[in-house]
């Protein structure tokens, strides 16, 4: 398991994750898409909020099941308690420090959150 580093733009919010990431969630939903947020599932046992839980704020839309966690310094948007699985968390692989995210070994998969009723139907 690879131990990784990760953090907003201005540095107030530091986190770290322990996880092999080979695949990553590229998800067309409204906020995902315009904020190029790219998603790593990671179980709540291996995601520690280091500092600054005092400047995040949480944004939520739609059903409110989702909650987009950033940075209310920078804006920067580091993790989401995502709708799909709200008991995990899911890191923006973008805000991890040293990943590289060059690595021809990821696999990237699209994740229609913009029809995500009906993805999600199509999953089961």
């Amino acid at each position: 398991m690879s131990h990784y580093h990760g953090s907003c733009h201005c540095g107030a919010v530091h986190f770290e994750i322990d996880a092999e990431i080979e695949r990553i969630t590229v998800c067309n939903c409204s906020v995902c898409s315009k904020k190029g947020i790219l998603h790593h599932r990671v179980q709540p046992e291996a995601f520690h909020l280091i500092s600054g839980a005092d400047h995040l704020a949480t944004y939520q839309f739609g059903t409110k099941v989702a909650k987009h966690h950033f940075c209310t310094s920078c804006g920067i948007h580091v993790f989401t308690r995502p709708r799909a699985a709200p008991q995990l968390y899911t890191v923006n692989v973008r805000c991890l420090d040293d990943f590289d995210l060059n690595d021809s070994k990821l696999s990237f998969v699209d994740f229609d959150g913009h029809n995500w009723d009906r993805h999600v139907s199509q999953l089961n």
